[in-house]
């Protein structure tokens, strides 16, 4: 990880594209992009098809550096190439965007109101790869379903545990404890998510990344925005649609946003170059200022 990446991501403006719809998400993705299920018959072609998706969005002119601080990869899209490049070195060399790749293999089933990740095998190894290809960080997601003080501690405990092993990988983690924005009791569940974060913290070797859900308490997180063991604080769209999260984003200090589906919200396969570029023109703008 270079000196001018963690500058970046520290001190620079913008927020972080999620680019990493994953096995189970694709399918949903691709059809809000305006491709049919019948339009793909089997997972290679899909992947193939949300790669072009991805390679349309981190091509266009209207994506760059200026406003984008850093771009959340799926692993096969690390694997891949955007116009001749390996993908994280597309992103950095060419756009001037930190990458950091999704690492997590998707949630087990509900237990204590939480749901965890499932194991992550051959992290170490996918840590080098990622470090060896220029990749920054991390994200791992999990998530929180309910205000259950048992189950957010257990959530918690895990985050830091990956991370540590991401941090001594040689790359920066996300900590990604998803609060579920439908969650009956979700200001009580952030109540007890800040308590465990700020207890987590006080024993991290080393500055890590929060991906929360826009609190339902203004600048609630404040505390861990100004954390000396917090590099940033990121915000996920959680199912909000754009103007939404933006309004909510930007009624909360130092957060920035990292949005999947609300970054991509309109974009159509169908449209002209020209018609895509200027909705994902207005779409980071958007994003962008409500991030500052």
């Amino acid at each position: 990880m270079s000196a001018e990446m963690y500058d970046l991501v520290a001190n620079g403006h913008g927020f972080i594209a999620a680019l990493d719809q994953s096995g189970g998400s694709t399918p949903k993705a691709l059809k809000l992009y305006g491709v049919e299920e019948s339009e793909y018959s089997n997972e290679a072609e899909m992947f193939d098809l949300i790669h072009k998706m991805r390679t349309r969005i981190a091509t266009s002119p209207a994506f760059t550096g200026e406003r984008i601080l850093g771009a959340i990869l799926f692993e096969m899209t690390l694997d891949r190439e955007i116009e001749g490049q390996p993908s994280a070195k597309y992103l950095w060399d060419v756009k001037k965007v930190v990458p950091f790749l999704k690492i997590d293999k998707g949630l087990e089933d509900e237990v204590n109101g939480v749901q965890l990740m499932k194991p992550i095998p051959g992290l170490s190894e996918t840590l080098a790869k990622a470090a060896s290809q220029g990749v920054f960080g991390t994200k791992e997601r999990s998530v929180i379903n309910s205000a259950n003080a048992e189950g957010i501690k257990a959530i918690v405990a895990q985050q830091f545990a990956v991370g540590e092993e991401v941090l001594a990988g040689g790359l920066v983690p996300i900590l990604e404890p998803e609060v579920n924005i439908h969650a009956a009791d979700k200001a009580e569940a952030e109540v007890i998510l800040k308590e465990e974060l700020l207890r987590g913290l006080e024993t991290v070797s080393a500055p890590v990344m929060l991906k929360l859900s826009i609190p339902t308490v203004d600048d609630f997180y404040a505390e861990l925005v100004d954390h000396k063991n917090v590099l940033k604080v990121v915000a996920l769209s959680g199912g909000y649609n754009r103007d939404d999260a933006n309004v909510k984003l930007s009624k909360n200090r130092g957060v920035i946003a990292s949005f999947s589906r609300a970054l991509t919200e309109g974009l159509s396969s169908k449209q002209s170059d020209e018609e895509f570029n200027a909705l994902l023109d207005s779409a980071i703008q958007s994003i962008y200022e409500a991030s500052k």
